[in-house]
């Protein structure tokens, strides 16, 4: 690696990032799904901020208490304070609170990058509410408010609202969809609040995101076996329904759901279907201007089934962009990104597919 890393310093020459630390990631047999997924973390700047600052703040707590936002958090500062430009680092001691934590991540079979995701996050959410939970004096995490048909949340018996912490992790990726249900007989219109981390879209041969994101959102009527049952009417009544994004993240995370079941078939199969997606991207909101997104981090799955393959990542970091293939960094022209909006024919020799995706809010970075 001294070698790549060294030609990669050269190829940055006086435009390496000050301050800034490209590192590979060592993989113990099947982790590159975890791999991919921390550097697009890695150089998500606001996400690694907190969490630098989180280590900093309970350094010596970490080592009493282990778990995976204080292994996270230590892979982190690892990296960051590397004297070295460039190199390796083997993320061990995460990866093996991973496997103790999940027992799905335990086996040498092909993971899945998407699951991890979302699995780390809710765990370091999880995490941080208990904390905050025993720094009050209550061991116990409060029950989940309810939510109302309008998104409302119901009072206490007491009258008082609990209100769900917001974590730093919920400030850079949550956003909030408003679910609305009309029924085609009274004209009743039930909406309901969902929060997300990660919008997880169907996909079609030769389309883009901005076209994945209207069939998101466009209108689905409820009729025959799906009808809804409507509170006014007081029973199943055919309705119309459709989601739409009330209030934005910061931090747009975008799942392209490339592993589908195929009933013919009797198993998941990878679509290799082609999808552009933008580096700006503007994202539409219920009431408000629309948001603008730039991106910065693509998990590439690479291999044509569902139970075998590779997971890569690309990242922009100081308007450059850099190829992370574990052990291996190496810079890429902007064009090349391209390469990996998928195949327009299904039997290609191309297998490198843009799999998660984020992007960040232009006014998140002011």
């Amino acid at each position: 690696m001294g070698a790549t890393g060294s030609k990669l310093e050269k190829a940055l020459g006086d435009q390496f990032p000050e301050g800034e630390r490209f590192f590979g990631l060592e993989n113990f047999g099947n982790t590159c799904y975890c791999n991919s997924v921390l550097q697009a973390l890695y150089f998500c700047v606001p996400f690694r901020e907190q969490l630098l600052e989180y280590y900093a703040n309970n350094k010596k707590q970490a080592d009493v208490d282990e778990n995976l936002l204080t292994c996270l958090a230590d892979l982190f500062s690892q990296i960051s304070s590397q004297k070295k430009k460039t190199g390796v680092i083997a993320p061990k001691r995460f990866v093996q609170r991973v496997k103790k934590e999940n027992e799905l991540f335990r086996s040498y079979m092909h993971q899945d990058a998407h699951e991890f995701l979302i699995f780390l996050l809710n765990e370091l959410v999880d995490i941080l509410e208990r904390e905050s939970n025993t720094a009050k004096g209550s061991l116990e995490p409060p029950p989940p408010p309810e939510k109302g048909s309008n998104g409302m949340l119901h009072p206490q018996p007491n009258g008082i609202h609990k209100e769900p912490l917001i974590t730093w992790v919920h400030k850079s990726f949550q956003g909030i969809l408003t679910n609305e249900t009309r029924c085609l007989w009274c004209e009743t219109i039930t909406a309901r609040e969902e929060t997300f981390f990660d919008l997880s879209l169907d996909i079609e041969q030769n389309s883009s995101i901005t076209s994945c994101l209207k069939n998101f959102s466009s209108t689905e009527t409820l009729n025959a076996e799906d009808k809804f049952f409507c509170d006014k009417c007081c029973s199943l009544q055919e309705a119309q329904k459709r989601m739409k994004i009330k209030r934005p993240p910061s931090i747009l995370v975008i799942h392209l759901k490339r592993f589908k079941y195929i009933e013919q078939l009797g198993r998941n199969k990878k679509l290799s279907y082609r999808v552009v997606f933008p580096m700006e991207l503007k994202l539409n909101t219920v009431d408000g201007p629309e948001t603008e997104y730039s991106l910065f981090a693509v998990v590439v799955h690479v291999g044509s089934g569902t139970n075998h393959g590779h997971y890569v990542s690309l990242v922009k970091s100081h308007n450059h962009w850099l190829f992370f293939d574990d052990e291996n960094v190496e810079m890429i022209d902007e064009s090349s990104v391209q390469t990996f909006f998928g195949s327009a024919q299904e039997f290609t020799s191309n297998t490198d597919h843009g799999y998660i995706l984020f992007y960040e809010s232009i006014g998140a970075r002011s």
